[in-house]
């Protein structure tokens, strides 16, 4: 097997007679056979978790609240980002597909440092409850109920749904394809109701205006708003980095040698974890094949069920928020002035008004299940996240189920969200979010230097990524970094 550095040393024989694949300075990879790919078609799959965890709040909220403000044509930026993100997406699954390791772990072979520094940023920006929140709002407006009591029961709801489930994994796929399925279909439904040929034309064209800068976005108010939408195109912050775990999970490539994770309740039915994963044999000419035909499954993914459920979610919205301005002239005004909630308000009364009040609460309806979606992959991929580092890099930690300490951090997770939702120091559902996105623009510029150096580094060359993926990727570190420095440096302030 041809390698970069020193081939001998890094893909040979150890002692006991067991050929492995050298990587950084953790324990070597044993050679395995990589398992047939399945077709590269398909319906469900680990990206599902992406898409719940990517049609979130950016799409249905804060992209939608630029529109109302500069108009369609700012939707070139979102473009630049979802793109962005399919290419990461495929990078992320590279290095997990080629060992069954996380990108946590490939973290740790280059420099452990560097895997802490995402274990302490996870912390930071996820323990908040921006979403559920903001779904929870949403929930008000139709009941009545309190969005703080709403927002507790569903955090509870959660864990508890989370500690019965045998296999996490499989429970997560089945409910959010669901949710998913009647997210896309309801959006697009709904919007050609209260949307038109115009607005759905001014919402495609305006995706391919690029270089549009509106007059005011390069203002203190919103060029930061503007940082953090674009980190919100699609899934923000660790999310792609948590995909490797789901697609871990899943069984793909190597990931098949890896067991699942399971529930609490189950968690006796855990097989022993492995202490590192493992390679296939890239001289061989059958083992390419397979990864190549592995290469197709994840790209369907990346480029159909994730760009493209994501586009077509985040156009409905889009379209949406154009026919708010119909109904309420005065949105634009109200936005500028601050009101943080006035453009989901305004897109309400839009359905109100092509179809009486029983539409505005299904649009109400829909970002309340967005905000569950989010949930349900926001606290699932912290966990795992959170567990896995821990399982293997913290000293004692392998003698603790890796079920345990999924269910630690979950529930630790819904007991500080109960606690902030309550006592903490907020004024509703928008500033939550905010502190939500605040520092996901930097993780994710982090995150592309990361794959720059695993990908390159610890995989051997024949299935290391191309030059021009590199190029994307690089391009994505240079982008995230460079926007949330200048929105520093220049104003002060990090993303709004």
């Amino acid at each position: 097997m041809e390698t970069s550095h020193t081939p001998a040393a890094r893909y040979r024989l150890p002692a006991g007679g067991d050929r492995v694949w050298r990587a950084g300075r953790l324990e070597p990879m044993p050679i395995r056979t990589l398992p047939e790919p399945p077709p590269a078609i398909h319906l469900l799959g680990p990206t599902v978790f992406l898409v719940a965890l990517g049609v979130g709040m950016g799409e249905s909220y804060m992209w939608p609240r630029l529109v109302l403000v500069f108009g369609p044509e700012i939707r070139w930026l979102f473009l630049i980002g979802v793109t962005l993100q399919a290419v990461v997406m495929l990078e992320m699954a590279r290095y997990t597909m080629a060992t069954g390791e996380s990108i946590f772990t490939g973290a740790a072979r280059v420099f452990k440092p560097i895997m802490w520094f995402f274990f302490i940023v996870a912390i930071l920006v996820y323990i908040w409850p921006g979403h559920l929140s903001a779904g929870a709002a949403a929930f008000e407006e139709i009941t009545g109920i309190p969005w703080v009591v709403t927002a507790c029961v569903a955090l509870v709801l959660v864990g508890v749904l989370f500690s019965l489930a045998r296999v996490i994994y499989n429970l997560l796929e089945n409910v959010l394809a669901i949710l998913i399925g009647l997210l896309v279909v309801g959006t697009a439904v709904i919007a050609s109701f209260v949307g038109s040929w115009d607005d759905l034309v001014s919402t495609v064209t305006g995706m391919f205006a690029f270089g549009y800068v509106p007059s005011g976005i390069m203002t203190e108010v919103w060029f930061p708003i503007v940082v953090g939408s674009i980190a919100f195109a699609g899934p923000s912050g660790m999310q792609q980095m948590w995909y490797t775990l789901h697609l871990r999970d899943s069984g793909a490539g190597m990931g098949a040698y890896i067991p699942k994770l399971r529930g609490l309740r189950h968690a006796g039915e855990e097989e022993q974890m492995p202490n590192r994963g493992f390679m296939f044999d890239t001289s061989d000419a059958n083992e390419l094949r397979k990864w190549k035909g592995w290469r197709r499954w994840v790209t369907f993914d990346a480029l159909l069920l994730f760009w493209g459920i994501t586009m077509l979610v985040t156009i409905s919205f889009t379209v949406l928020a154009q026919s708010a301005v119909r109904a309420n002239p005065d949105i634009r005004g109200l936005i500028e002035s601050g009101e943080r909630e006035a453009a989901l308000s305004a897109m309400s009364d839009a359905f109100s008004f092509a179809g009486g009040s029983v539409l505005g609460a299904i649009f109400l309806g829909f970002i309340a299940l967005i905000g569950l979606n989010a949930t349900l992959g926001l606290f699932d991929s912290f966990s795992r996240g959170q567990a896995d580092m821990t399982y293997f890099f913290v000293k004692g930690a392998r003698r603790v189920k890796m079920s345990h300490l999924y269910a630690g951090f979950l529930w630790g997770l819904i007991t500080f969200g109960i606690l902030i939702l309550l006592f903490g120091p907020v004024d509703g559902p928008g500033s939550v979010l905010d502190i939500l996105a605040f520092l996901s623009t930097f993780a994710m510029g982090c995150y592309c230097v990361v794959l720059l150096l695993v990908n390159n580094r610890m995989l051997p060359r024949a299935i290391r990524p191309k030059w021009y993926s590199n190029l994307i990727i690089g391009f994505g570190a240079v982008f995230y970094l460079g926007m949330l420095f200048y929105s520093l440096i220049r104003f002060g302030v990090v993303v709004g």
